[in-house]
């Protein structure tokens, strides 16, 4: 059975007077929303091109949204999952 879906993400970067880049990611399955964040520093020494802080955080916000994401189908998995050969069936 064929499926297709699509999925919305929004990134926002923002950018402090120390240095401190943050990226706000927001996932939008249409069912569910999932937020994740990241964030680079840059040090006082190196030069300063805001796009490394917005590729490093944003490169941190996607990573941690991986993550929850796969999070998310483990459990939905358990959730569906047929009992193992040897495991007692469980009922809600």
């Amino acid at each position: 059975m064929p499926h297709t879906a699509e999925w919305k993400v929004r990134l926002h970067l923002f950018e402090d007077d120390e240095g401190t880049t943050k990226a706000h990611v927001v996932l939008d399955t249409g069912t569910t929303a999932l937020t994740a964040r990241g964030s680079a520093h840059r040090h006082p020494a190196d030069a300063d091109v805001p796009e490394i802080g917005d590729e490093l955080a944003a490169g941190r916000a996607m990573i941690d949204l991986a993550h929850q994401l796969l999070q998310t189908a483990e459990r939905d998995i358990e959730g569906v999952a047929a009992p193992r050969p040897g495991m007692p069936r469980t009922t809600a």
